[in-house]
């Protein structure tokens, strides 16, 4: 294929098995005729994400790559990359909480953009949020479109970074996996817990707790 061909109809969703990227992975398919989705082994501490989006891939037949990334776990020990360092269960007064691993969505976005090259791709996707912040810079939007600004004057190649769930909350993500027709699979098959249990979770670690009030949330403002 000519590398320079624009092909708006295939995405690459970035994708880990967890509650957003399978929202965004169920978004992409209504979208576009084709969805690649790649994962990325960083050494990462609830690895079973890695299996849970073979699984949720396999269910769906969408074709699954997982690309290596140890670096990251040498460049950035944390609780997500790290066995022995505790996952903050509340958030900190000041900083970024110890689940932040420097660079992440960076490193992701930028090796997804040169696989989607290859291929002729434009769009990626991915399931950063800025209105679930939290402390992580790298879910803003301005870094977001800086980043796509960036990929395409690096390869001089117009790409389009899609954040289906940039500006809403966990509440509303919830709400959009109901319309998209894949609560069930949100519910029972996705894997956000920091300490690798899927489904509802441990319950205490920060992504439990965001995920749980989220969906109380959701049915508070639409299941009354």
């Amino acid at each position: 294929m000519n590398m320079n061909t624009r092909n708006k109809k295939e995405a690459v969703v970035v994708f880990s098995g967890g509650q957003d990227s399978t929202t965004c992975l169920f978004w992409a398919l209504k979208r576009y005729e084709k969805v690649i989705t790649v994962s990325f082994d960083y050494g990462q501490r609830h690895k079973k994400e890695l299996q849970c989006a073979k699984e949720i891939t396999d269910e769906l037949g969408v074709e699954f790559h997982v690309m290596d990334m140890s670096l990251l776990n040498q460049l950035a020990p944390n609780s997500l990359t790290r066995g022995d360092i505790d996952v903050d269960e509340e958030a900190p007064e000041e900083g970024a909480p110890n689940s932040v691993v420097d660079g992440r969505n960076m490193l992701f976005l930028t090796f997804a953009a040169v696989f989607a090259k290859q291929r002729g791709i434009t769009d990626l996707v991915t399931g950063v949020s800025q209105s679930d912040f939290s402390g992580y810079p790298d879910c803003r939007n301005v870094f977001v479109k800086s980043l796509e600004t960036t990929l395409s004057l690096a390869m001089d190649y117009t790409f389009c970074i899609e954040t289906p769930l940039m500006w809403i909350d966990k509440g509303d993500v919830w709400k959009l996996a109901d319309d998209l027709g894949c609560l069930n699979t949100i519910r029972e098959k996705t894997l956000t817990c920091y300490n690798g249990i899927k489904g509802e979770g441990c319950g205490n670690c920060p992504s439990c707790k965001l995920r749980r009030e989220g969906y109380e949330q959701f049915l508070e403002r639409y299941r009354r």
